[in-house]
This record gives structure tokens, C-alpha cells and sequence, in this order.
């Protein structure tokens, strides 16, 4: 061994020490051959390359010389039962008896068994389905009970059946004749004949007809709940007196507000609204449309989800005067007469209702069993008496107020009806539908005598007539309010398209400020959006609500006057 290690020092000290202290006559030759340069044509043995001392220490599993496990390093070459014999210590005695059992899966000890995938796949199939399987560690030559696992019983009683396999045949059960099928060609009627236990009679028994009965009757009821009463209509007034000293109810136009409400005339310039200066709040859902009085525009309307309607004051106290209850589902559109003494009222309940402004009474009810979209009088002076409605049903309905009949139906749409606005001295309306396109009626003829629908358009639940007549601003569902010529050819004009919004999914109402500068919109955020008419530039942009905001008023009287209502319930004054 110390021979065998001198080969390696290459200190020349350490090397003259270990020569003089070890007889040279006893170094093994071997040991430094594989040190000297190989000769040509000379072989190294294998014995010279294998340069590993021998071990002395004789291993054997069985006189038990382990590795200690603790160890860090080894000092001689163990073997390979050495090195993989099992590990002695201390017995865990927290484990329980299946834990200490050798397993070779984490569920316990697997037996290798041979059978065939397909097998395998049946029997897991039939014990989910059926639940029971063939027992796998039992002969199933033997077809008994004893070689099932799982309902035993229902193994006996389906005979052992897999998913695979079907049950007995049930040719016999219908065939076309007495006596055979097809194959019995003498008695064969055909593939159209009757099944022998095929009845011929039409009556109903007994049993059937009683189901038929309770099914029908059934059927009645719901549709009774369908087409219930119209609810009970009343009002409730907010303020102490509905007149004043001098006779005059609220919807006399006052004098002392600073300007003249009782013509027409608009403002020079219009500015645009910078802040939130009065919220009014009373409907505890989402308000769905807003209408200011005719003309004046003193009085504001508003309709909700919460199936009210109510009258506020615009001008002094800004208060609720009156709350009008009488639909029983959510009011969906509302629409003054030219003097502001009636108006109309649509909701989800199919009920059309006319009020009288001033005392809250419902002067009359319409409906055709459809829900009501949009309402609109005929703006014409002679023809106040005539209103007409949108209708889920694809229709446009005329109805008379003082016979309370339909008098006339515009049946062209595919889609229901969502906006109805008169052009061009009211001798025209224009429409829009679900279906996607725009058509122009002539008043009280049922024909359109122009459609406009391409490809591109998307549809437009919300249409506003500019102040001076000339233009349709209409709320597409792509983002954009585009604006079509209100007089002659119904154009697009595609100079004229403001973006930068998002409304797709909820009908924003459009307005445009009385000088025709800005037009207004609200969006699905909440916000007011303000554009500049001529450069279709986004100027302006205010939070308004924590919801939807669903409407946009510029009053007419007012430089830079909004009105706006949202789906948080709350109507807003901006300035």
C-alpha cells in the first residue's frame, strides 16, 4: 500500500524520505506501469488499468455489516448488497398496521395481473353503470354468484349483462302484421302499414283525457295571469297647494326666472356645463327617460324602473310636485302633447296610459297584449287626438285617444320597434328597429316609402331631431352617433360621425344645445360627453353617474343648461 502511494508524490523530499525507509527490491513493478510512457506495438493489461486497491473487509448481508447511513464518506469500495440493504432503526410506533405494510401504490399493495385493456375498460364500466363487475380473483368460468363483486342481486338478475351487451331481443314486439315481418313476404303490408298494436281510434280515453283536461286548464290560467287588469292608478302630490293665490296650478309658466320660457327663441351662443349643480332624487330604481314641458321646459318628467313617474320643477326649489303611480312594471317611455297638459306612458306591463298633467288622473288605458317601446303624440295641432307607439311585435300602432281604437298599423319592420321621431313638418316620422335598418313613413300610410339598411349599420335604439329640423342624430350600437339628412333623401352624412364613447348595449339619448353647437350624449360608464358640432372633436367628458346614463337634455332657453338621468336613480343639473 505505501508502495503503491509513492507513485503518486511529486514532492522530490517527501520522495527521498519514502525511498530510504522502503526496501526498493519490494515495489511492485505493476504498480507504476500505468505511469510510463506506452512503447509502439505494446499492450496495457487489464490488470495494470485497474488501479483501485484491493478491500480486505469481507461484505456479506448476512453477517450484517451494514452502511451507517450517517456517514459521510466511505473509506473502502462497499458492494452492491451492501449499499442496498435494507435500513435498521427504531420501529415507528405512530403507524398503523396498513401504513407499515409494504405497498408499492399510494392506495396499498398491487398484484401484477395480466388482462386485457378492452376487459378491463367493460368490467370498470359495467360496476359504474350496473354495479357490479366480475371478481378477478375468482375463476369466471364458473358463472355463479360467488364471482361477482358489488349488487350481487343485480348481477343474478340481469344475468351478468356488461354495458356492452344488449338484452334480449325485442323484434317480436311491433311488427307491421300477424304472423311476421318483411321476411314473411305473404303477409307483408308494406313500410306504411298500421303496428299490430296500433290504435285506430282518435278518441282519447278516460285516463288521457283528464291529463289533457288538467293540461289545458293549466295552460288558461297562465295566459289569465298574463293579460291581468291594469293596476289601480294613483297620484300622490308633493306640494302644500296645487294653486297659487292667484288661481294658477304648476304648470303655469313662471316670470321671475330670469328669462322668457314662453316663446321659442334660443340662445345667441351656448357654453359648455362645468358643474353639477342640482341633483334631484325620488325614484329608488334606474330612471329610464326624461322629458321637459313643451316650449317652456319649467317642468321636467321622468320615468323609472320602479314603475313611477314624476314631475319636477326645473326652475326656484327644484321640487318633486307630483308622483304618478299606476303601471305595474317598469315605464319604459313617456311623451307630452303640444301643450303639456297630457302625456303618454309605456311600460313592460303592455299598457299604454294617458294622465292628465295637472290633476294626476289616468284619462285612459290602451293596449294590444305586446310591450310598448316607444310612445309619441302626432305633433300636428288637428291631429292631437292621434298617437303612436312601437311595438315589441315588430308593429308601429296608431290608436285614436278619443275612441281608444286602433286606427291604423305600419307592419314592415322585422324586428321590434325602438324609436319613432317625426320630420319634415310633421307630415313624415322616421323609425328605427332591431332589425337593424331606418325607414320613413308617410303619416297614416301603412307602406314605408323609404328603408335604409346596409350591411355595416348596427342598430339604433335612440334618435334625435336637430333644433332646426335638418338632421337625425341616431345612438348606434357601434360606438358612434351618426347623423342622417332629416329632409328629402335621408342621407348618412359620413363627415358627421362622433366616436369615443361607449354605448353599445344600452339606447343613450342623443341632444343637441339650441344653437346647434354641441351635441350631447351619455354612455354606459356613467359619463357626459360633449362634441363640437362642426369638428365632430370630443370637447368635454364628466362623470355623471355611478351607472349607465341613460339620457342627456340641453334645456332650450339655457346657454349651457344639461339635464341628465342615470340608472344609479338619481336625475342631475349641470352648469
Amino acid at each position: 500500500m505505501a508502495a503503491t502511494l509513492v507513485s503518486y508524490g511529486s514532492d522530490s523530499d517527501s520522495d527521498n524520505e519514502t525511498k530510504s525507509d522502503v526496501n526498493p527490491e519490494k515495489i511492485d513493478p505493476d504498480a507504476l506501469a500505468h505511469l510510463q510512457p506506452l512503447k509502439y506495438g505494446q499492450t496495457m493489461s487489464l490488470a495494470v488499468l485497474n488501479s483501485a486497491p484491493e478491500v480486505a473487509v469481507k461484505e456479506a448481508v448476512e453477517t450484517g455489516v451494514h452502511l451507517d447511513p450517517s456517514l459521510k464518506e466511505v473509506t473502502y469500495n462497499p458492494s452492491y448488497e451492501t449499499m442496498f440493504a435494507p435500513e435498521f432503526g427504531p420501529v415507528n410506533p405512530y403507524k398503523s398496521q396498513q401504513m407499515a405494510a409494504p405497498r408499492n401504490m399510494l392506495s396499498g399493495y398491487a398484484e401484477p395481473a395480466h388482462i386485457n385493456n378492452f376487459m378491463f375498460e367493460q368490467q370498470r364500466r359495467t360496476f359504474s353503470t350496473f354495479g357490479y363487475a366480475l371478481d378477478p380473483s375468482v375463476d369466471t368460468s364458473q358463472n355463479s354468484s360467488n364471482s361477482y363483486i358489488g349488487a350481487v342481486d343485480e348481477a343474478e338478475k340481469k344475468k351478468g349483462l356488461t354495458v356492452f351487451e344488449v338484452g334480449p331481443k325485442q323484434t317480436d314486439k311491433r311488427k307491421k302484421v300477424q304472423g311476421g315481418g318483411a321476411d314473411d313476404l305473404d303477409n307483408y303490408l308494406g313500410p306504411w302499414a298500421k303496428y299490430v298494436d296500433e290504435k285506430d281510434g282518435a278518441k282519447p280515453s278516460e285516463e288521457e283525457q283528464k291529463e289533457l283536461d288538467e293540461i289545458t286548464a293549466k295552460r288558461q290560467k297562465k295566459g289569465r295571469n298574463e293579460e291581468e287588469a291594469p293596476a289601480e292608478e294613483k297620484t300622490i302630490l308633493h306640494v302644500k297647494d296645487a294653486y297659487d293665490y292667484q288661481g294658477r296650478s304648476y304648470l303655469h309658466v313662471p316670470q321671475d326666472v330670469g328669462i322668457n320660457l314662453r316663446t321659442a327663441d334660443i340662445p345667441d351662443k351656448c357654453y359648455l356645463p362645468k358643474k353639477q349643480i342640482h341633483v334631484w332624487s325620488g325614484h329608488t330604481k334606474g330612471v329610464s327617460a326624461i322629458r321637459l314641458f313643451p316650449v317652456s321646459g319649467h317642468l321636467l318628467l321622468s320615468c323609472s324602473m320602479d314603475c313611477k313617474i314624476k314631475l319636477w320643477e326645473v326652475y326656484n326649489e327644484r321640487r318633486c310636485v307630483r308622483t304618478f303611480i299606476g303601471h305595474s312594471k317598469a315605464v319604459r317611455d313617456i311623451c307630452f302633447n303640444n301643450t303639456g297638459t297630457q302625456y303618454m306612458s309605456a311600460a313592460y306591463d303592455r299598457y299604454l296610459k294617458l294622465w292628465d298633467t295637472e290633476t294626476g288622473q289616468c284619462i285612459s288605458r290602451f293596449t294590444n297584449r305586446k310591450v310598448p317601446y316607444c310612445v309619441k303624440f302626432n305633433p300636428d295641432e288637428d291631429k292631437q287626438n292621434l298617437f303612436v307607439a312601437g311595438m315589441s311585435d315588430k308593429k308601429i300602432v296608431q290608436w285614436d285617444v278619443r275612441t281608444g281604437e286602433v286606427v291604423q298599423e305600419y307592419d314592415r319592420h322585422l324586428g321590434a320597434v325602438n324609436t319613432i321621431t317625426f320630420v319634415d313638418e310633421n307630415r313624415r316620422f322616421v323609425s328605427t328597429s332591431d332589425d337593424k335598418s331606418l325607414r320613413v313613413w308617410e303619416w297614416d300610410i301603412p307602406v314605408d316609402f323609404k328603408y335604409i339598411a346596409e350591411p355595416s349599420m348596427h342598430s339604433m335604439p335612440a334618435v334625435t331631431l336637430s333644433p332646426n329640423g335638418k338632421w337625425l342624430a341616431c345612438q348606434s350600437m357601434d360606438n358612434q352617433i351618426l347623423i342622417f339628412g332629416a329632409q328629402n333623401r335621408f342621407r348618412l352624412n359620413k363627415k358627421k360621425i362622433f366616436k369615443g364613447h361607449m354605448v353599445a348595449g344600452y339606447a343613450c339619448q342623443v341632444d343637441f344645445s339650441p344653437d346647434m353647437s354641441y351635441v350631447v350624449s351619455g354612455d354606459a360608464d356613467g359619463k357626459l360627453n360633449i362634441w363640437d358640432w362642426k369638428t365632430t372633436k370630443l370637447y368635454h367628458r364628466i362623470k355623471a353617474h355611478d351607472k349607465v346614463c341613460i339620457s342627456a337634455l340641453w334645456h332650450p332657453h339655457e346657454t349651457s343648461k344639461v339635464i341628465t338621468c342615470g340608472w344609479d336613480g338619481q336625475i342631475k343639473l349641470w352648469d
